[in-house]
């Protein structure tokens, strides 16, 4: 009776110290303030060596990052935003208290910004072990990342993605997910960096046919890429690309050799998918290690459905989590469907589907009788993907499609 008594006191007590905590957090950010949150340029000058190249850490679609290091120790990430923010001083500070405010275990927390004459500058906490991309596209560094590893990172950016997208304060949709916005503390645990930058760069949350589309190329969706469409099964497909790429070991923009010559990542992906062979498509640095089946394939699976070309059957953040969390059969996933962007062919022609406005990649033609295949030159697609670029862009959706399809 008396252990069953200390029992529920300590289950109270653990109880009533987490409402102090959370209200405690809650107090906490409903303080902050533009004045709260404002570094000095100077401060910030003298911890990056004043924005040495030997201090860059990355780069991403809005911006170069530093590491800083303040008079006290203390070490941070400092963004330095390309050509301003696009905003007002008064809406910036503004998106940066509402992002402040954001606090999860798997985002780098936002802790301030710099406004200064031309300057903007965003401060973040400095996670030690580097990006994802550091790892996984490293044929040393991805020997550390065993499959227990891939998963605690996928089942992490879900979370966090899941905050963003449904739990968060502010519903914040991320606009450029990747592995190089993916970080990593000293026990491997993902943070999401690079979050809510669009809202900060003044790029609207829903906006069709925009005049300049931001994100990295093989990451962003069609309907977005295309057609300016953006919402938050655009951020899915970009997760599902994300996990397709920490299954394989490759980068999207990888090409893998088959009977016809080459194909893209997720054509591959997709090929073994149908040929029922979805383990084919695991990193070889794993397949010497024993591993859960019936887990990895559930994975493809889950990648596979958030890069359907159709963003309407993308599954949400919450439904990912709840099947990343349950046995292999007992949570009934859908089958997915072609994935948008398959490149296959010959070394001198791949077949894609076009329209107007157009979407590459053969997306089943039989169900969408609004589309015509035609086929393109090595060199056209060449000159779409130089449009493009691999790496962070700002371009114009429709000057793409004129290079692909041509005038008219």
């Amino acid at each position: 009776m008396g252990t069953v008594t200390q029992i529920e006191a300590v289950t109270q007590k653990e109880a009533i110290s987490t409402k102090v905590k959370v209200r405690a957090r809650a107090r906490k950010s409903s303080l902050l303030t533009p004045e709260s949150l404002e570094y000095k340029l100077g401060d910030l000058q003298a911890a990056t060596n004043n924005f040495s190249k030997d201090n860059k850490i990355g780069r991403g679609g809005f911006g170069i990052v530093y590491k800083g290091t303040l008079q006290n120790g203390q070490q941070l990430a400092v963004k330095r935003l390309s050509n301003g923010s696009g905003q007002g001083d008064k809406e910036f500070q503004t998106e940066v208290v509402l992002l402040a405010k954001l606090q999860h275990r798997n985002l780098a927390r936002l802790l301030g910004y710099c406004l200064d004459d031309d300057e903007a500058l965003l401060v973040y906490e400095f996670v030690t072990n580097k990006s994802l991309d550091y790892f996984l596209f490293d044929s040393k560094k991805r020997e550390e990342l065993n499959w227990p590893c891939r998963l605690k990172i996928i089942k992490g950016v879900a979370r966090g993605m899941m905050y963003l997208h449904e739990d968060s304060p502010i519903r914040t949709m991320h606009r450029d997910l990747k592995a190089a916005n993916v970080l990593l503390d000293a026990k491997m645990c993902p943070k999401i960096a690079d979050f809510g930058l669009a809202r900060i760069c003044d790029v609207e949350q829903t906006h069709i046919n925009p005049t300049r589309v931001v994100g990295t190329h093989g990451y962003m969706a069609p309907e977005y890429l295309f057609h300016g469409q953006f919402s938050a099964k655009s951020d899915i497909y970009a997760f599902g690309v994300l996990v397709l790429e920490i299954i394989c070991g490759r980068r999207i923009g990888s090409t893998f050799s088959n009977q016809s010559g080459s194909e893209s990542l997720l054509s591959y992906v997709w090929r073994c998918w149908e040929d029922d062979n979805p383990l084919d498509i695991m990193d070889p640095i794993l397949r010497s290690d024993s591993f859960p089946s019936d887990e990895v394939k559930k994975c493809v699976q889950l990648g596979l459905l958030c890069v359907q070309e159709n963003g309407n059957l993308r599954p949400t953040m919450s439904t990912i989590i709840h099947a990343l969390n349950s046995t292999y059969g007992c949570f009934a996933l859908a089958m997915p469907q072609h994935p948008a962007f398959i490149y296959s062919g010959s070394s001198h022609q791949s077949t894609t589907i076009s329209s107007k406005p157009q979407i590459v990649g053969p997306v089943n033609a039989s169900s969408r009788p609004d589309f015509m295949a035609r086929v393109v030159s090595e060199a056209e697609m060449g000159s779409a993907k130089a449009a493009v670029a691999l790496g962070p862009i700002g371009f114009s959706a429709r000057r793409l499609r004129q290079r692909i399809s041509g005038p008219g």
